[in-house]
């Protein structure tokens, strides 16, 4: 396997030159509904984009990474916010419910050297914050970024062009 020097520049082209989107048309509705069941409103936006944003820095996607960071900027989120997400364990800008969903989603996608990703106290925790909607919204906000992180680790969309047409 070929590593890249630190020093190399990153070229600004997709890795994969065809979009996605356009070769599976049916992503289409599966983004759509995905996108509302996350938008039911028993979760806070804001809440489930922190939570994507950290998904996309655990899995070190500078797309996904800059595309949170700009929906989160959009929604007139502080900036102490936005850039403590990464160290949000003790950074003094999230409310409780917020720390039980960046811990869920960082359970999720780091598993531990022994025992469940979601132990049965997180989930509590979690518990303590959301009804039964809210967290299978969460869950859910948390699957959606899950089914897009492979997109952006496989075929490596431009980060910073358009939501709508990073192959362009």
């Amino acid at each position: 396997m070929e590593t890249r020097s630190i020093t190399a520049e990153i070229p600004m082209v997709p890795r994969m030159a065809e979009d996605p989107a356009e070769l599976v048309p049916e992503l289409a509705a599966v983004s759509a509904a995905l996108f509302k069941v996350t938008g039911n409103g028993s979760v806070p936006r804001s809440t489930i984009s922190l939570v994507q944003l950290r998904a996309g820095q655990i899995v070190a996607s500078t797309y996904l990474t800059v595309l949170h960071t700009g929906f989160l900027r959009k929604a007139g989120e502080s900036e102490e916010r936005i850039t403590s997400v990464a160290s949000w364990q003790d950074s003094p800008y999230f409310t409780g419910a917020e720390r039980a969903a960046l811990a869920l989603v960082e359970a999720v996608l780091q598993p531990p050297a022994y025992g469940e990703r979601v132990s049965d106290e997180l989930y509590a925790q979690a518990a303590e914050h959301y009804e039964a909607k809210a967290l299978a919204t969460l869950m859910f906000a948390i699957g959606q970024v899950n089914f897009f992180i492979a997109v952006a680790l496989v075929a490596k969309p431009v980060p910073g062009r358009s939501f709508t047409d990073p192959w362009k």
